[in-house]
């Protein structure tokens, strides 16, 4: 197995070109999982810790752009501001160790549905930017995930960023596991509401092959919510949003939980996340006023 170390973007697109077998590394908090476990024995690995393009992170127009290579730990620290749902996210993600290492674009590169930066990236619509030594294009992270374990990358293309936008409301995030630390979730859940735009965004991780949207319930909770001045949701509408959000979900039984009990987790995690985001709304119109 080679070991590839550029020092540059256009090196490391280079090297993935002319590697198509090979596997991109940044933090490694997956990858050697699978090596150390003999799960995956790839003809290369490509680091990328030295491409310091990709550790940056910064506003782009309306956005904030989020190198592939910035670990979780600089999320937590400096993006809370820039993009709630996803450092909420950042702080779930597995142990002080884990965080200094882990990134989101080995996140998407990996396209785990139990990754924990997919759902913000799904309710937010983050727009995700892969290279190649042909060019760049962006692809909306939900049109990113394409079944289990798949995306829309090419084999000669790498994430290099994400294109987090302007939060324009408030937003959540939540998962839920076996314990309270180290833990991978057995359901995940994202909301974000867009005042300007009155619009809802979610997004749903470990409930299906790929991370998925609640599309019904987007629409259901835009038409319901109170976007004037907040006022809590009847019990009806906040139950009725649970119920859309775990109807699309397609979760499976495994040693971590069952198909029934994620669907349940997802309904209270749904309605746990509207109670908080009304909350965090009539803040906002209070600062406004």
């Amino acid at each position: 197995m080679d070991f590839l170390s550029p020092s540059t973007l256009e090196e490391a697109l280079q090297a993935r070109g002319a590697h198509p077998g090979g596997v991109p590394i940044a933090g490694g908090t997956d990858v050697m999982v699978e090596l150390n476990f003999d799960r995956r024995r790839p003809e290369a690995l490509i680091d990328l810790s030295r491409v310091p393009e990709l550790a940056e992170y910064g506003p782009d127009g309306g956005y904030t752009r989020l190198g592939a290579a910035v670990p979780y730990t600089a999320i937590v620290e400096h993006l809370a501001g820039r993009a709630p749902a996803l450092t909420r996210a950042a702080r779930a993600v597995a142990s002080p160790q884990i965080r200094n290492r882990g990134t989101v674009g080995g996140n998407l590169a990996s396209a785990s549905p139990a990754g924990d930066a997919h759902p913000p990236l799904l309710a937010t619509g983050a727009v995700v930017e892969v290279a190649s030594a042909a060019g760049r294009r962006r692809v909306p992270a939900r049109e990113f995930y394409t079944s289990l374990r798949t995306t829309a990358l090419r084999e000669d293309e790498l994430v290099t960023a994400v294109l987090l936008p302007e939060p324009k409301g408030p937003q959540q995030f939540a998962k839920i596991g076996t314990r309270n630390a180290m833990v991978i979730s057995v359901a995940a859940f994202s909301l974000a509401l867009d005042a300007e735009r009155r619009t809802v965004g979610t997004g749903l991780g470990s409930v299906a092959p790929t991370p998925v949207r609640a599309e019904r319930a987007e629409e259901f909770l835009a038409a319901e919510f109170d976007w004037e001045g907040a006022a809590a949701p009847r019990e009806a509408v906040v139950r009725r949003f649970g119920e859309l959000v775990a109807a699309a979900a397609s979760p499976i039984d495994d040693q971590r939980g069952s198909a029934a009990y994620r669907r349940h987790a997802l309904a209270v995690m749904a309605r746990r996340a509207l109670a908080w985001s009304v909350t965090d709304y009539r803040k906002g119109a209070a600062r406004c006023a």
